[in-house]
């Protein structure tokens, strides 16, 4: 039987061990939301990175280079970490370099010691279930947080994910966060006003981020990360075009 465990910050991933398992890593507020819908409007890949520099200097082989920090665009970026800025397929086919305050560094976190990571956010929830249903690996959802801090949003996600998933588990954390998201997930947007990170946003005038980030199941994307490049892996329907293709050009 797979099991299923919540870490509830970053600061806490050594407590846990990633071998062997998929790896969701999860930044509601935004960055996670970010990558998902990029990736499903036709962004070509994005490279999470944590260092500011060192994203910048994407800039110079002709990369897209989004940079945020404190939930602000970051001085000399094309772009912040606002999910709305990619809508409508307006980058499709660049590749984008990527920093933000919690979400890239959690992925760098995990990525040298788990079998696979993953990007979740509501708007893939589903999406990200079906997959993990069909695998084998044990899973681990690796919340983002807020600088280490345990956050709402992320944690609710944890809840959702292993409720849909219906694995059972012995895991306290992700039993809390079930719990926290069946009491909130009427009115997600509702019960999360008071959050801090909430609060943050709604600082700089992003309201419209908050409400499309709670969006359920908007894309069927399932986001994971390739020799350091985050991809959309392939649809049934697109895995059967591209076989088409090569049989095609083999016979």
């Amino acid at each position: 039987m797979r099991k299923i465990e919540t870490c509830i910050s970053p600061d806490l991933v050594h407590l846990h061990d990633l071998e062997g398992k998929t790896v969701v890593v999860v930044d509601i507020f935004r960055a996670s939301s970010t990558m998902v819908t990029a990736l499903s409007n036709g962004v070509h890949c994005i490279k999470p990175l944590k260092d500011l520099e060192e994203c910048r200097s994407y800039k110079d082989q002709n990369w897209l280079i989004a940079g945020e920090r404190d939930g602000k665009q970051a001085e000399g970026f094309d772009l912040g970490n606002s999910p709305l800025a990619f809508l409508d397929n307006i980058f499709a086919g660049k590749n984008l370099a990527m920093t933000t305050t919690n979400g890239t560094r959690a992925i760098s976190l995990a990525e040298n010691d788990s079998r696979e990571i993953l990007i979740g956010a509501f708007l893939n929830l589903q999406a990200t279930v079906d997959y993990l249903k069909g695998t084998t690996n044990d899973v681990l959802v690796l919340c983002a947080g807020w600088k280490g801090k345990f956050n709402l949003e992320d944690s609710l996600f944890a809840g959702a994910l292993s409720l849909e998933l219906g694995w059972k588990h012995n895991c306290d954390a992700t039993l809390a966060m079930e719990a926290l998201f069946q009491k909130a997930e009427k009115n997600l947007t509702g019960f999360l006003q008071k959050a801090s990170h909430t609060k943050r946003l709604q600082n700089h005038q992003l309201e419209k981020d908050i409400d499309f980030c709670l969006h359920l199941n908007k894309y069927r994307s399932v986001i994971y990360l390739d020799s350091g490049l985050l991809k959309m892996k392939p649809s049934e329907k697109n895995k059967k075009r591209l076989s088409q293709q090569k049989n095609s050009l083999n016979s």
